[in-house]
Formats: structure tokens, C-alpha cells, sequence
């Protein structure tokens, strides 16, 4: 085994063909990132034996197995979007994203849990969060990731607090919100009711996330061959010829692999209200529009040009601002917002919940004096899924 001067980095090379006594040359490299958080002790015990994993896969496959660890999550989920390695092995947040840059989940620890966001006495409701002070684990682990996630649903954006305190014990972020060091901090739901039952003033709820994969997930990359993603699949769950050594881990069905598409949309979300607008569904839309309303269509041109709500005007949101309810609308451009009479209502709207032109834009006209303004949060998503009329070219 050879170490990487890299932190949290550990390569590690095991040429194990099952294929060499037929005469077979082995299959090319196999490239494996497995991905913990620094502050559970938990994982780095269960996951840190790395040549028996990489031995253990290579005589399940046949190939030579490359596995590296990281402990930094920033990196670790660029390199899903840069489709960097052939297989993971992470926590949900991390699957989640490669997900949607390409890879398949094939075995994930048979868990789901609940993220919630407790506060110290006297803090009542999100909103008196803002300017206060905020405990995390690392930057990018699932509880910082869950965390912004919560917060943008409700509305508050992390910048708009006080202090974000990043640390590398995600468990003594309790403690400090029941002595009134921090106001508030984001935990499992399991940890929240193992605290509450050991201390027996638990502190105060303001809240949960759906049940997510909170447990590690292992992934293949698309390109993969079949039959080789699924002599990995066999190998995670357990299977011959060799076991995981990775921890219970079961196969990923389809309505399981849906989790990771909340999760995934989780931290990019809008908030589900934005005051002063009038949010609406497609069918209220369709109705404002059939009533008078201009609907305005904020994507690009190329995007509407594809296909678009009938009579909806292309008003394009040039987004260069943070896609967070603070965001900053003076890097942003949308000088097409005066193709709009001001006097009569006005629907925004883009490509979903996760498309926040829609929303940027609905703040924006609201600064700007429009009298009734709505957003379609939805989207044109949500308009087909109606089965309303769509214009495509």
C-alpha cells in the first residue's frame, strides 16, 4: 500500500484476476472513492479497512481495484459532477448528487432518517433564528447540507444568520444549544430522541425534514458495463464470490432510488412561500391566465423556444446571483421585466421547485411595484404533468 501526501487520502492496488487461469486478460481498472465524514468516528471504523476492499472487489469482479479515501466532502462532491471515479461509496447527500451526474445506487445501508433543526429555550420559530448563532458539522457533510436544505424550505437563508459555526463533533451541537452557547443546531432525528430521553429537557423542535438515505450508498457510473455493475452489486450486498466487509448494505430498488431525487433537491430547493406573492398551482394559473393574467416565462430562449405555456411572454431571468433567499438581485440581470404592464397580474414561472429564476423574479417584480404578483413554483413540470396544452417547436 502506497500513501498519497494528500490529506484524508489513502490509494491503495490489488491485482486479483479471477479470469487469469483461463488465459483471459484482466478487464481495465476499476477506480473506487469511498467518502466519510471526519466527525463519525462510527464510519471511519467501519469503512477504513481499504485493502480488504480493494482485494475483496477485485476477486468478486476480476479487475484491478483503485481505492482512495476523502474525508473532504467540497471535493468529494465536485468529483461526482466531474464523474471522477467508476464506483462510490458515500452518504446519502453525496449519492444524491452523483445521481443526477450519471451514476446508478446499487446498495445502500437499509436506513432512513430524519434531519430536524432544534433550538435553545426561547426561540419559538425559525424566523427569530435570523441574525443568531448556528452549530454544524463540516461544511458540506450531511447535517451543514440539511441544515441550508430546512432552512431555505422555511424561507431563511443561512446568510442571513448571525454566526455558522463549523465543527468536527457534529454530536456537540446539542450540548451547546442546552447551555445556551448557540441558538441552534441541525442533528438526526435518532440523536434528537436519544438526547431528550437521557437528559429529560429536550430542547425545542422547529423542523423535520422527510426521511432521507442517511446511511452510506454505493454507486456505479452509467458507462459501466452491466455485467460488471452488477458483479459489484452482488459483491455490496454480499453475495459470491466474496462478502462486502462494507456494513449491511441491501440492493436498491426503484421506489428507494426516489429518495435521493428529494434529497438531492434538498439544498437547491426554493422556499415553499415567498411573502408578499401569491403562490399558485398550475390549474390557478391556467385560470388567472383564461381571467387576464400575463404569464411570464423566465427561462432562457432556447428553453422556450423548445416549448412553452401558451401565451406566455419569454421574459428571461439572467441569473448570476446565489440561488438562496438572500440572494443579491444587483448581479443579476432581468431588464425584460418591462415588457410587463404593471397593473395587471403577473405569473412567474421556470423549469420546477428546483428552478429559482421563477422565484428571483417574483421578488424582483414585488420590489418593483407590480400590484399582484403569483408564482408558479411548480413550473412547466408541473403544467405537463396536468396535461395542459404546451406549445413545442
Amino acid at each position: 500500500m502506497t500513501y498519497s501526501k494528500a490529506p484524508h487520502r489513502i490509494a491503495a492496488a490489488a491485482l486479483v484476476s479471477l479470469l487469469t487461469a483461463t488465459g483471459t486478460p484482466a478487464l481495465a481498472d476499476l477506480s473506487v472513492l469511498v467518502a466519510v465524514d471526519a466527525s463519525s468516528q462510527k464510519q471511519l471504523s467501519s469503512y477504513g479497512t481499504y485493502t480488504d476492499l480493494a482485494a475483496s472487489l477485485g476477486k468478486a469482479t476480476g479487475q484491478t481495484i483503485r481505492v482512495e479515501r476523502n474525508s473532504n466532502f467540497a471535493d468529494v462532491l465536485r468529483s461526482t459532477r466531474t464523474g471522477e471515479y467508476d464506483i462510490y461509496i458515500v452518504p446519502g447527500h453525496v449519492a444524491a448528487s452523483a445521481v443526477s451526474h450519471g451514476y446508478v445506487p446499487v446498495a445502500a445501508a437499509d436506513k432512513l432518517e430524519s434531519f430536524v433543526l432544534v433550538a435553545k429555550t426561547g426561540v419559538s420559530n425559525v424566523k427569530q433564528l435570523k441574525g443568531g448563532r448556528l452549530y454544524l458539522g463540516q461544511q458540506d457533510s450531511i447535517q451543514s447540507y440539511m441544515a441550508k436544505g430546512l432552512l431555505n424550505e422555511s424561507g431563511l437563508s443561512l446568510k442571513e444568520l448571525g454566526d455558522v459555526q463549523y465543527r468536527s463533533t457534529s454530536g456537540a451541537g446539542l450540548i451547546a444549544v442546552s447551555l445556551g452557547v448557540v441558538d441552534a443546531t441541525v442533528i438526526s432525528k435518532s440523536q434528537y430522541q436519544d438526547w431528550t430521553k437521557s437528559q429529560g429537557k429536550p430542547v425545542l423542535l422547529l423542523l423535520e425534514s422527510k426521511p432521507v438515505p442517511a446511511g452510506m450508498t454505493l454507486l456505479v457510473k452509467k458507462t459501466v458495463p452491466d455485467a460488471e455493475r452488477e458483479r459489484v452489486a452482488q459483491w455490496a450486498v454480499g453475495g459470491q464470490p466474496a462478502k462486502a466487509g462494507l456494513g449491511r448494505l441491501t440492493a436498491v430498488s426503484e421506489a428507494a432510488a426516489s429518495n435521493y431525487k428529494y434529497l438531492g433537491g434538498l439544498g437547491n430547493f426554493t422556499p415553499t412561500q415567498l411573502p408578499g406573492v401569491t403562490r399558485v398551482t398550475a390549474t390557478e394559473a391556467a385560470e388567472l391566465i383564461r381571467k387576464g393574467a400575463q404569464m411570464a416565462d423566465v427561462r432562457s430562449e432556447k428553453e422556450y423556444a423548445a416549448k412553452h405555456i401558451p401565451g406566455a411572454v419569454l421574459i428571461p431571468y439572467t441569473e448570476a446571483s446565489t440561488k438562496d433567499v438572500s440572494f443579491d438581485s444587483n448581479a443579476d440581470s432581468f431588464s425584460a421585466l418591462e415588457k410587463l404592464d404593471k397593473k395587471k397580474p403577473a405569473i412567474f414561472a421556470c423549469n420546477g421547485a428546483e428552478c429559482w429564476k421563477s422565484y428571483k423574479a417574483s421578488k424582483v417584480a414585488l420590489s418593483q411595484d407590480f400590484k399582484q404578483v403569483y408564482w408558479l413554483r411548480g413550473g412547466l413540470p408541473e403544467w405537463e404533468a396536468l396535461g395542459l396544452p404546451v406549445v413545442k417547436n
